[in-house]
């Protein structure tokens, strides 16, 4: 009865710690939020759980061994799955890599609990919350002032109106050039932005991709 009480436990820790990093994922309005961490690190340490003690009554069988890794090790592999699912692709951008980081080492953490190991699992949870929270944000303070944006577009009003009113990132916009292209109406605009300070220019690039006639923007 102890050892049941001690392995409930350590379902419930590990769901805890799941829960933080998913409610950071969360608050930052990620593909995979908090019911998704919650879930992967409980059922990441049950499976881990169910490898290490659930076989007990075989051990010690004539002509039965045991490898008490062998379950547990499929949840790194079968993670997989589940975070190519928060990765979107999206003409020359590519989102979620993070959040399915983060499902990964959640995982893992639910590994480590489940095995018994907390001070490992805490540890690891507090590690992955300052690389997503604190590492963000000076990431964003890093970012230079200025950069210059490769545009493709049907519709060059558009992208300064959209640049213009709807990108309270941006300072300034100065067209560098245009070039059209022979066979389509296709312009090829560099444009160079001054950001304001903290302002991430991917959220710049987002807003002009989700133009309909932006074919691609990339940061040059």
């Amino acid at each position: 009865m102890h050892m049941q009480l001690e392995l409930v436990l350590r379902l419930i820790i590990s769901g805890i710690l799941g829960a933080f990093i998913g409610w950071e994922r969360k608050s930052r309005e990620k593909e995979a939020g908090l019911r998704t961490h919650f879930v992967v690190c409980v059922g990441s340490a049950l499976i881990m759980i169910v490898s290490k003690y659930g076989f007990q009554d075989l051990v010690g069988s004539n002509s039965i061994v045991l490898d008490p890794s062998r379950i547990a090790a499929q949840v790194v592999s079968g993670i997989g799955f589940l975070g190519a699912g928060t990765i979107i692709v999206q003409r020359q951008s590519v989102r979620g890599l993070t959040t399915a980081a983060g499902l990964w080492a959640t995982s893992g953490i639910g590994l480590a609990i489940g095995a018994g190991m907390y001070v490992v699992g805490t540890v690891t949870t507090l590690l992955v919350l300052i690389a997503l929270e604190v590492l963000n944000r000076s990431r964003r303070l890093s970012l230079p002032s200025q950069c210059r944006l490769i545009v493709e577009t049907g519709d060059l009003h558009a992208v300064l109106h959209t640049l213009e009113t709807g990108c309270p990132e941006v300072r300034k916009a100065n067209i560098r050039s245009v070039t059209a292209a022979a066979d389509t109406p296709t312009l090829t605009v560099t444009i160079q932005l001054r950001t304001r300070r903290g302002a991430d220019a991917n959220d710049v690039i987002s807003k002009l991709q989700s133009l309909p006639d932006v074919f691609s923007v990339r940061l040059d």
